[in-house]
């Protein structure tokens, strides 16, 4: 169970920086913003995955790292768009 969080936190924080270097993001977020944001990435990018028949968020591994990144791009879009609106 607590290596599953650790895992889970490892994830997001390597997820989370990668979007928000990606969406241009970096300076405005913490380290805690970039692990939720990598957290709730993985999840979207799962359901994401799920729908066009893939496999989502399988552990520790670049495909999982891959599917979080994509939900946390997502997620940093859509975030943009609510505050610009």
């Amino acid at each position: 169970m607590l290596i599953s969080i650790i895992v889970w936190i490892i994830l997001g924080a390597l997820a989370g920086w990668i979007a928000s270097m990606i969406m241009s993001k970096n300076a405005q977020m913490g380290a805690v913003e970039n692990i939720v944001v990598g957290i709730v990435g993985a999840f979207i990018g799962g359901f994401v995955m799920n729908l066009i028949g893939a496999e989502g968020a399988t552990g520790l591994n670049i495909w999982s790292l891959l599917v979080a990144v994509l939900g946390a791009v997502i997620l940093l879009f859509l975030v943009s768009l609510v505050r610009k609106g």
